[in-house]
Formats: C-alpha cells, sequence, structure tokens
C-alpha cells in the first residue's frame, strides 16, 4: 500500500477537519489506507462530508464518503472500538461497554447517510438509479479473528466489514469494497453524470444562473447568456477544500476578484454552524450593499447541506451576520462589542476622519483603550478584509479591527491559546483606502506573526490562494490587471509582483528574468478564466469610446441600454449595471445627472441606498442595504458596486483617471468595476490623455504582454509565504516558524538567524544561502538543494534531510541529531 502520510494527502481527497488530535489515531489509520487504495483511480474523498439531514435520530455527517466514476458511493463508518467493548449485536444494534456511549447502529447510520445523500443525487433525472451505492463499517482496532471468535460474523445482520488486518493492503481493501453488495445498484457513470455528481457534491448547483425565456435574436447578449447558463460549472477541487474545511485556528484566503471568496466563506460559515450549533459565529463585511447578498447565501447553503430542514435565521444568537461597524438602526460587530462591554459607541460623526476604513480603525482602538474585551466567539469570517486595514491608525502594533477580532475569540485549543478561529479574505488589489498589504504580521503583529504560515496537516492549508476567475471573462480580468497595475504604464508599473512564484499564484505566467530593465512577458492561460463566453461570442467583450463631453457620453450610454433592453433581451436589473469613477463628490454628481437624464429617456433607474427605484437619496426613503430594485438599471459609485455583478457593465468617467493615471486609489477602483463584469464591458471617458493609449493598448494586446520589466513604484505586491518571509526578514524578523516554503527559490541569500522550525522546505532551492545559527529543527529540507549553503552552527535536530543535495555546504558546529540523512547527497555523491 502506498504510504499516504499527513504530508502527501492526494489531493483528491478532503479532510474537512484535522486528524491529528488524541482520540483520533485509529480514525486517521482508516482514513490513509483508504486514500491509499483509491490513490489512482477517479474519485473524491472526503472524511466528514457534510450532510446533515436528519434520519431517524442521527444527524451525523459520514465518517468516510468516496465518489468513484466506476464504483459510485461508498459511505464508511469508522468505530475505534475494541473486540472487549463490544458487548453483544442484537440485529443493527451493537451494545457497548466501557465506551463513550452504551450503544450503536454504525451500519444503519451509514445507510441513512447514503439515502440522504441520495436524495439530492436522485432529483437530477440522469443520476436518478443510476449511481451504484455501498456502505461498510471499518473497525480498525479488531483484527478478523477477534471478530469470528466472538461469534459475530454468523449473525445473520453481519455488515460488510474492513478489519484491522484488512487496511496493511490496498488490494485487498479495493476487493472488499467490489465485493461489498450493493445498497443501491447502479452503473459505471459517462463523464457527463461524473460531472454532475461532483457538481451536487460541491453544491455548485446551488448557485448556477437563474433561467429565464429570452425573446430577442439569436446572436443577440440574452441568447448567448442562454448557453453560457447552461453551461456546468466546472469543478474545483481548491474551491471545495477551503468552503468544507474547518481549520483549528486561523486562515487567511486570498483570491483574485471572482474566484469565489464571498461565496466560499458564506458556505464555510454555514457547515460550522450545521456541524457545530452551539459555536458562536460571526460573518462580517465591509460594503453594507451587500448584507442581502451575504444573508441569502448563508441561507441557500444551510437549506442545501440540511437537505431544507434548516435555514439562517435574523435572530439566531449562534450565526450572526454583522456589518463591520453597525448603525442605529442595525446591529454591527463594533457597536456589538460596545454593547457587551458596556462602553458607549461612536459614531462616524464623532472621528476626525473621513475614510470609512480609517474612521472605523479610529473606534477600535478607543474602543479597546477603554476595555478589555471578552472572548465571546468561537469563529469570526471577515469578507472584504482589505478593506478593514488602516494607514493611520495602529493597536499595539496592531491593526485595530482585526485585533479586536481576535481577541473577542475564544482559543480553538486551551493547550495552545494563540489558536483562535479568525478567517480572512481578501485582495489588496480591490483596496481603495489603503496601500497596506494584509500579512499576519501588520495584523496581529509581529509574535503571532506565523499564525497563517504552513499548515495543520491533513491538507488543510493555514493560507490559501485562489487564481482561477469564475465571474469576469479571459479578455477583461486580464485588462483589469494590466490597467490596475499598470503594466503598460510608460513610466512602469504602480503595484505588482517581482518574483516568478508570485505571479503563479495569481494565474499568470512570466517568461524573462523579473530583472529591472529586461524585458518580459506576461501570459494567462485559459484554464484560470473559466468563464465559457469568450468561445460563444465573435466581437469583443470590452469596448473602450472616448467622447468631446460629458452629454455625449451619457446620451451614448442611454442608447447603448436602450438596445440591450429592445433587442439584445437583457434585464434591467442584476443584468445591467452602470458604474460611475471618481471621487465621493465628482461621482455623485454624475450619478445624478447619468439617472435624470435615464429618466427623461423612459428608462428605470435605482441609486443604492434608497428604497425605491426612480428616487434620489434622502433621509425618508434610505435603505444602506439594498443595491438592486426589479425592473430598473442600478447606477453606482464605485464603493458601493463592490462584491457585486452583472452581465453587462457600462464603466462611466475614465477621465478621472486620465488626470491623474498615478493614483492607485482610482486605477483599483477601474480593477473593481471591470471585474464586476460577467459578461461584456463598455468604457467611456472624455477628453484626450496619455493613458488612454494605455488604455488602447492593453485592449489591443489580448493576451500577451511584453514589456520593460521596472520594480513596482509604489507597492509590491507578495503574495505568497515566499515573498512575505523576505520582506519580513528584511524588516528584521527573524520568527518563520512552521512555514511553508515547498519549491520556494532562496539561492543566494543571507538568511542568518533565522527561525525554521517545523517549516516546510521539501526541494527548496538554497544554494549559496546563508543559514549560520539558524534554527531548523524538526524543519523538512528532503530534495532541497543546499550546494554550497553556509550551515555553521545551524540547529538541524530532527530535521529530514532524506536525498538532500549538501555538496559543498559548510556544517561546522551544525547540530544534526536524529536528523534523517538517508540518501543525502555529500560532494556530488549519496
Amino acid at each position: 500500500m502506498p504510504n499516504v502520510s499527513s504530508k502527501t494527502v492526494p489531493s483528491n481527497f478532503i479532510t474537512t477537519q484535522p486528524l491529528h488530535r488524541s482520540g483520533k489515531a485509529a480514525e486517521q489509520i482508516v482514513w490513509e489506507a483508504i486514500q491509499g487504495a483509491f490513490y489512482h483511480r477517479k474519485c473524491l474523498g472526503y472524511w466528514r462530508y457534510p450532510i446533515f439531514s436528519l434520519r431517524g435520530k442521527s444527524r451525523q455527517e459520514p465518517d468516510i464518503l468516496i465518489a468513484d466514476a466506476e464504483l459510485g458511493l461508498i459511505i464508511i463508518e469508522v468505530k475505534a472500538i475494541t473486540a472487549d467493548q463490544i458487548i453483544s449485536i442484537e440485529g443493527h444494534r451493537w451494545n457497548y461497554q466501557n465506551f463513550y456511549v452504551v450503544y450503536g447502529n454504525p451500519y444503519q447510520q451509514a445507510e441513512n447517510q447514503l439515502f440522504s445523500l441520495l436524495e439530492y443525487i436522485q432529483q437530477e433525472p440522469i443520476l436518478n438509479n443510476q449511481v451504484t451505492s455501498r456502505v461498510l463499517v471499518a473497525l480498525p482496532l479488531i483484527t478478523e479473528q477477534q471478530w469470528e471468535e466472538k461469534g459475530f460474523k454468523k449473525l445473520p445482520n453481519n455488515p460488510p466489514i474492513l478489519f484491522k488486518n484488512h487496511l496493511v493492503s490496498s488490494e485487498f481493501i479495493q476487493k472488499t469494497i467490489m465485493d461489498t453488495p450493493s445498497v443501491v445498484p447502479g452503473k459505471v457513470l459517462s463523464d457527463q453524470q461524473w460531472n454532475l455528481l461532483l457538481s451536487i457534491l460541491s453544491g455548485t448547483a446551488v448557485f448556477s444562473s437563474s433561467h429565464h425565456k429570452v425573446l430577442s435574436h439569436p446572436e443577440s447578449k440574452g441568447k448567448v447568456l442562454e448557453k453560457v447558463r447552461l453551461h456546468l460549472s466546472k469543478f474545483d477541487l481548491q474551491q471545495e477544500k477551503i468552503a468544507k474545511q474547518i481549520p483549528p485556528g486561523c486562515q487567511r484566503i486570498r483570491g483574485i476578484a471572482g474566484s469565489g471568496k464571498t461565496v466560499l466563506l458564506c458556505q464555510k460559515a454555514a457547515i460550522m454552524h450545521l456541524k457545530y450549533p452551539n459555536w458562536k459565529l460571526v460573518f462580517i463585511f465591509f460594503s453594507r450593499s451587500l448584507y442581502d447578498e451575504i444573508i441569502q447565501q448563508i441561507d441557500q447553503w444551510m437549506r442545501y447541506f440540511s437537505h431544507e430542514q434548516q435555514h439562517y435565521q435574523k435572530n439566531n444568537p449562534y450565526l450572526q451576520v454583522f456589518h463591520a461597524w453597525g448603525s442605529h438602526q442595525q446591529m454591527g460587530f463594533y457597536r456589538y462589542l460596545c454593547q457587551v462591554t458596556g462602553v458607549m459607541p461612536l459614531s462616524v460623526n464623532e472621528t476626525g476622519i473621513q475614510k470609512p476604513n480609517e474612521a472605523l480603525a479610529e473606534v477600535c482602538v478607543d474602543l479597546l483603550q477603554k476595555t478589555g474585551i471578552p472572548q465571546i466567539f468561537d469563529a469570526i469570517l471577515i469578507d472584504e478584509g482589505q478593506d478593514l486595514i488602516s494607514d493611520t491608525w495602529s493597536y499595539q502594533g496592531k491593526q485595530p479591527f482585526y485585533w479586536l477580532a481576535y481577541q473577542a475569540l475564544r482559543p480553538s485549543d486551551p493547550m495552545s491559546p494563540e489558536q483562535k478561529r479568525l478567517i480572512w479574505a481578501y485582495d489588496e488589489l480591490q483596496s481603495l483606502d489603503t496601500n497596506k498589504i494584509a500579512n499576519a504580521t501588520e495584523l496581529l503583529g509581529e509574535e503571532l506573526g506565523n499564525l497563517v504560515t504552513g499548515s495543520y496537516g491533513n491538507e488543510i492549508n493555514k493560507t490559501e490562494i485562489m487564481s482561477t476567475c469564475y465571474r469576469t471573462p479571459h479578455p477583461i480580468i486580464i485588462a483589469a490587471h494590466g490597467l490596475g497595475m499598470g503594466w503598460l504604464r510608460p513610466g512602469g508599473m504602480l503595484t505588482g509582483m517581482t518574483h516568478k512564484k508570485e505571479w503563479e499564484t495569481l494565474g499568470y505566467q512570466i517568461e524573462g528574468n523579473l530583472v529591472s530593465g529586461e524585458k518580459i512577458t506576461i501570459k494567462r492561460h485559459h484554464n484560470n478564466s473559466v468563464n465559457p463566453l469568450p468561445s460563444m461570442w465573435k466581437d469583443s467583450l470590452l469596448k473602450f469610446n472616448i467622447y468631446s463631453s460629458r452629454h455625449q457620453e451619457i446620451i451614448a450610454l442611454s442608447q447603448q441600454i436602450k438596445h440591450n433592453l429592445r433587442y439584445d433581451g437583457l434585464r434591467p436589473s442584476r443584468e445591467i449595471l452602470v458604474i460611475i469613477l471618481g471621487s465621493s463628490y465628482e461621482a455623485k454628481q454624475r450619478q445624478k445627472q447619468i439617472a435624470n437624464f435615464l429618466n427623461r429617456q423612459g428608462i428605470d433607474i435605482f441609486i443604492p441606498g434608497t428604497e425605491k427605484c426612480n428616487q434620489w437619496p434622502d433621509d425618508s426613503n434610505s435603505n444602506p442595504n439594498k443595491f438592486w430594485c426589479e425592473g430598473a438599471v442600478t447606477i453606482s459609485q464605485i464603493y458601493r458596486a463592490k462584491g457585486h455583478e452583472a452581465d453587462m457593465v457600462y464603466i462611466v468617467g475614465l477621465d478621472e483617471l486620465g488626470k491623474a493615471e498615478n493614483n492607485l486609489s482610482l486605477r483599483h477602483q477601474l480593477l473593481i468595476a471591470l471585474t464586476r463584469s460577467k459578461g461584456w464591458v463598455n468604457l467611456s471617458g472624455i477628453g484626450h490623455y496619455p493613458f488612454y493609449q494605455e488604455v488602447k493598448k492593453v485592449i489591443e494586446n489580448k493576451e500577451n504582454f511584453t514589456l520593460t520589466f521596472m520594480k513596482p513604484k509604489q507597492r509590491e505586491l507578495r503574495v505568497t509565504d515566499t515573498g512575505e518571509l523576505l520582506y519580513r526578514y528584511g524588516l528584521g524578523e527573524r520568527n518563520f516558524k512552521q512555514a511553508n516554503l515547498q519549491n520556494a527559490t532562496l539561492q543566494k541569500l543571507n538568511l542568518s538567524d533565522i527561525n525554521l522550525i517545523g517549516a516546510n522546505l521539501v526541494q527548496a532551492n538554497l544554494q549559496q544561502t546563508e543559514l549560520n545559527r539558524a534554527k531548523l529543527v524538526g524543519a523538512d529540507l528532503s530534495s532541497a538543494d543546499l550546494t554550497q549553503a553556509s550551515l555553521i552552527k545551524a540547529k538541524l535536530i530532527g530535521a529530514n534531510l532524506q536525498d538532500a543535495n549538501l555538496t559543498g555546504a559548510n556544517l561546522n558546529g551544525a547540530d544534526l541529531r536524529d536528523a534523517n540523512l538517508t540518501g543525502v547527497i555529500w560532494e556530488g555523491k549519496s
């Protein structure tokens, strides 16, 4: 059987919670044996798949679920019990002694879980009665001989069992499963059936676009969208892991625009609540216009995984959805903590800063200074994390809002009080008010800077980076990044990455060397932009028009929207969106100008924050949570548009960026506006500015961007653990315990005195690197290249150096006690 350790979990197996805990050793043995047996099969496996439908008296999710294209569904109930602990078996009931319960029905429980799952699957006609289904019990502490000696094998209800002695052989495990009679007979699944089954397990179908009949000509936008909506969403294993895994501590999710961060975070919140209904959970976000969207998503996920038996309840104290701040009319996270601690909350008008993120940081500092924060939550999930960072305020060297959230959490493990379930999703390229990077040291201070480096085991990563864009079509997401970073800017890009690995984690490939003055080519693979529209639409998806006056720009906008409504078969709400660029005051004036003109042309409009269509906001008709109004085209400033999407997006006022093309905040506005699109973008501005030539070149380049590389002028992005390590080391930090630096390129660097205890440095390139006095205790350096590295007085106690290349390395005074030196290459020889 392949030795499948926790460090080499096959990528098609998902452990929803770590098993490296006391009392879980037997379960771990079964799980690893199953992974070994199914390692090369076309399958998907889960430890504790989140199905919470109530059948009989059982609500517990299955221990092991395997979906296999040939074998169908397999559910395995694991019982870590010894033969002496089973007193008797009566029918399906097993009677126990010296166990945490007095009896159980392991086979019947697994059978109930199977039937709950089949209720989902058999709703699809092409899968109804087609998926073979089996149920087994695994007894990792009982041999087949012990079972026979107890007389249980002769019982009429003796279920199919994987015994302790079976688990050492992959072939025997497969044979036992194949020989197990099916509870439900079926067939080998076709590719179409298999992909649909994966979609059902992931819940992808929950958020597939709604279908409606489009009355327009065959080549219209509406008709093409009909075809797009029939397209089955691609199953994404990384997304599936992020959504369903519950980390035992902090987790950071970095994803490009349109990668599904909000949807995954909502699914994670729903699953956590269903699994642990007594945990106090809170979901926090920044843009008030997302309230309804987030609540709707959490509700849908709860209904899906409980088979419509549970739903989101507004007054449920165990799952609360909060705006980061809150108001008199609606509770928010900051105001809730003020209420709990008895501190009078401050309003925006009582702060000295106009920017929302800075004002929020100010009131958080005020609260932290006035009182201690009680530990009242078990998990906090934060969306739009980049918008909760302050340039101006800090509290004891930490970001105020994040520290407030961290303080309000209970430890997930009393033995490790620093481990708390603070989970945040972010994209620094969508930040409008700060240039700071959301690394853990910036958020939680240097002492806790390693909380999101490395892994918790079982492939539950502390940091996840999502590079696939699902929302925005390929040419538009490339243009958004190209213009947002300034790839073709004559003076050089304003923000970006300086290491190839950093670019790769965002879905791009770099040809050439990232050295100032050298030519490079930036490419994005189509696999990283999976919206199918580009293959179905012959014309350009992104158009740019320049007008001589604002009035002319607005007239053209009106004509284009009329065409969308009359001839393209698009609906006004949620399918058409107008976004206005620029500063708040100027954008507000332009918003009013456009709204009035479209109204006069007979087009119903909606201004986010109002109650009804065709209203201008005032105190009497405000609804800050509302972004769409049925039958009306939404006209939005960029701050309220964040997090929303539409098929046809109009971006007005590009001249604002033309006047100040080196303004990174305005470039981020453009990136956010472009990535609201699920289909088409019409970009427009007035006047003549050199920046317009950059826009035209980006659109013309389409996919391959060749440029002379220069280091980013205003901000360097650090996406990976490696990039973050180099930056923090340069600032004087040395503590990088448990860092995940697998395959990292760290050659010819000075990393003396660094703390890499327990770090993953598998296959890392450390040629000629200075690691003098480095702490590498328990680090995994297998297959690492340490040629001519300096390891003087380095502590390598218990380190794994298997197959590492130490040719020419200086190990004077190095401590190699208990290190694994199997296969080490010394002076070019093993």
